[in-house]
């Protein structure tokens, strides 16, 4: 019997949200894995640096810097890809926004903002990249959600629409799709610490209020989340497709 690897030597990762935070972080895992990099964020000498990381990893990098509510920009961004690099096997959905507002303040171009990244800016990319794979028949996408797509929360009302809506467009093009060989899954975070987070955590109070909701009894680190990428973007999850893989520490158990 063979077993599948973890191993991602000679695949091509396109990795959105790649400049900063959990997205850097899988960008850099995925890279670790085997993979070349196409890294997509909002900024030229961001884009820059990540990619000169992974280059210095011994892995193949292309900047990207996309608007990721821009279609145009969007396909733009595929087609550099592809020039590059001749396919894309991995989708990693990262890119994200938010705002910490009350309902009843929240102005539509608030919203909007908000969920034209997270929900209409992620279809669009995996509508662009899913196309590709299926000339390919073959492809991997993961969007990260967040555990505010399954549960309520506060001040984050256009965050908590997009991320549930983007559960849901997951499992839909999982169905959908599944007929060409491409596995569509989510990514899940719970609280994991950051560069820009990790102050906030410092105050005891804060904390605690946190790490009380979490069965482990902890706050997660940016390495917590990198295996459940590489399982989900490797052929170790053949037969995965259209979940939703948490790395909370337990916290949606409860």
């Amino acid at each position: 019997m063979k077993f599948p690897t973890f191993d991602l030597t000679g695949q091509v990762a396109l990795v959105t949200g790649a400049t900063k935070n959990i997205g850097h972080a899988l960008a850099l895992g995925l890279a670790n894995a085997g993979a070349d990099i196409v890294v997509v964020g909002r900024t030229v000498s961001e884009c820059e640096s990540t990619a000169e990381e992974i280059r210095a990893m011994g892995r193949r990098a292309l900047a990207v810097p996309t608007d990721v509510t821009d279609q145009s920009a969007i396909n733009a961004m595929v087609d550099k890809a592809m020039a590059e690099f001749g396919r894309i096997d991995i989708l990693m959905n990262n890119a994200g926004a938010a705002i910490t507002k009350k309902a009843e303040d929240l102005t539509m171009e608030e919203w909007d903002r908000v969920v034209n990244v997270d929900l209409r800016g992620a279809f669009m990319v995996a509508q662009a990249v899913g196309k590709v794979m299926i000339r390919q028949n073959y492809g991997r996408i993961i969007n990260t959600i967040s555990v505010y797509g399954y549960v309520g929360g506060k001040l984050v009302l256009p965050y908590l629409a997009a991320k549930g809506g983007l559960a849901q467009v997951t499992k839909g093009l999982a169905m959908e799709w599944a007929r060409y060989n491409i596995n569509v899954n989510a990514l899940v975070p719970g609280y994991i610490v950051t560069e820009i987070n990790k102050k906030e955590f410092e105050n005891e109070k804060v904390y605690n209020s946190i790490v009380r909701k979490i069965p482990m009894r902890r706050l997660g680190s940016v390495e917590d989340v990198i295996g459940s990428v590489i399982f989900l973007a490797s052929d170790a999850s053949n037969y995965v497709t259209g979940a939703v893989i948490a790395a909370d520490g337990g916290w949606l158990c409860e």
